[in-house]
């Protein structure tokens, strides 16, 4: 069993930047691939990035391309998502993820720890 735990959110203006955390504690954190998503009320929850074990790869929703960072520091069992240039569409609670398969995936399914998410409502 993996928990994980994410903190971060909050109520930013547009334009505005935050970064959230997700700390694990259970099995050892190095052997799973991480995701982020969320989801807006009344909607799906949706993909927004992956990051593989060691960090060397990582894909990103075309929706935060170029806005968000993921990273993590396995030392610290600690998975990083860093959101610049936040907009109101932005605005959901956001979820952590831990996958025991290492291949890429944007499917919530697929995944097979959650954390209990965070809200980020971004105004405008």
């Amino acid at each position: 069993q993996v928990q994980l735990v994410e903190s971060g959110g909050g109520l930013v203006q547009a334009g505005g930047s935050l970064r959230l955390s997700c700390v694990a504690s259970g099995r050892t954190f190095s052997n799973y691939a991480m995701g982020w998503f969320r989801q807006a009320p009344g909607k799906e929850r949706e993909f927004v990035v992956f990051i593989s074990w060691s960090g060397g790869v990582t894909y990103y929703a075309d929706s935060v391309k170029g806005r968000f960072t993921i990273s993590r520091d396995n030392a610290k069992n600690t998975v990083y998502l860093q959101m610049n240039s936040l907009k109101p569409a932005d605005t959901a609670v956001y979820y952590c993820a831990a996958r025991t398969l290492s291949a890429y995936s944007t499917l919530a399914s697929e995944y097979d720890y959650w954390g209990q998410g965070t809200q980020v409502t971004v105004s405008s």
